[in-house]
């Protein structure tokens, strides 16, 4: 089992069979992570290296979980305290690295486009783990395999992405895999922070979030990313809130059970109120622990994996 391309940069015309062959894939690893013994020797003596210039809990912890719980060997990267601070070029960090003989990089990097930028510099195989605010593909599998985890199916599920679209490379992944896999997308939030293009990808637009969590079987809330907007995008954080914030006195005036999402990281009472992230329709903690399997098994099929 392979996938069509050898790097994984983005889910945008990625193929559906490749998405269904990770997702298959990702359950049977899910029954792994229940073992008791949360091991395979499946990638046993390749070396990854995770090369990260941007913060992270989630998606770093979750892609070394992965790699170790396949027997691989991990490295660890930061760019806080490299020779990166001394000067060195983007370019001879990457050929430096991979002259010492490793086998994959899976690299987060503020700059849209940076992982396909280093598959010019290196012949590793490269997996993107968020490159600015174009895409996040490993994320985007990582919710397929939850929302099919708990409904069991994505076409025909309507999903609202409600917040910050404009600056969410979680959103575009998403937006590209779940129209792939046959899903309906309705994106809410201010209109400064929704993009105008992504109305010719197929998705659906509204404003009033009430409508949109009246019309979905599930929503993924995302953060407002303060570190990326400039000023006076967002009012206030009160105004947000009472115009789009998931609270539980909203979730209950619409009378239905509906999935609650969130990527990570959470500003609670901001676009989640504590209640509805930690109430029994949420499902963000299911997410993280599909984002070690998911995980393992995209590094399983890029890396070729033996079973």
């Amino acid at each position: 089992m392979s996938l069509q391309n050898r790097h994984l940069f983005g889910l945008k015309d990625y193929p559906k069979k490749d998405i269904e062959s990770i997702l298959d894939l990702a359950f049977k690893f899910r029954e792994v992570l229940d073992r008791p013994i949360k091991k395979v020797p499946s990638l046993n003596g390749l070396t990854v290296v995770n090369l990260f210039f941007e913060n992270s809990t989630r998606t770093r912890i979750s892609f070394e979980l992965a790699q170790k719980r396949l027997s691989c060997d991990t490295v660890n990267f930061s760019a806080s305290s490299s020779s990166l601070k001394k000067g060195e070029s983007f370019k001879d960090t990457a050929q430096n690295i991979e002259a010492m003989k490793i086998d994959a990089v899976v690299i987060r990097h503020p700059s849209p486009g940076a992982p396909k930028t280093l598959s010019k510099f290196i012949k590793s195989i490269i997996i993107n783990a968020g490159d600015g605010t174009h895409e996040h593909p490993t994320q985007a599998i990582l919710d397929m395999m939850s929302l099919k985890e708990k409904f069991g199916f994505l076409k025909g599920l309507k999903i609202g992405i409600i917040g910050d679209i404009l600056h969410s490379r979680v959103a575009l992944s998403n937006i590209y895999g779940l129209k792939t896999m046959g899903a309906e997308i309705t994106l809410c939030g201010p209109s400064n922070l929704i993009p105008e293009f992504l109305k010719d990808l197929g998705v659906n637009i509204n404003y009033d979030v009430d409508e949109v969590i009246d019309w979905a079987d599930a929503i993924n809330v995302l953060r407002i990313q303060r570190e990326r907007m400039g000023i006076g995008l967002v009012p206030s954080v009160r105004e947000y809130r009472n115009f789009f914030g998931i609270n539980q006195k909203r979730i209950e005036k619409h009378k239905k059970d509906i999935v609650i999402m969130h990527p990570g990281p959470i500003n609670r009472g901001v676009e989640i109120d504590s209640a509805v992230a930690d109430g029994q329709n949420a499902i963000i903690l299911d997410q993280v622990l599909n984002g070690v399997a998911s995980r393992m098994a995209i590094l399983f099929l890029l890396c070729g994996g033996k079973k």
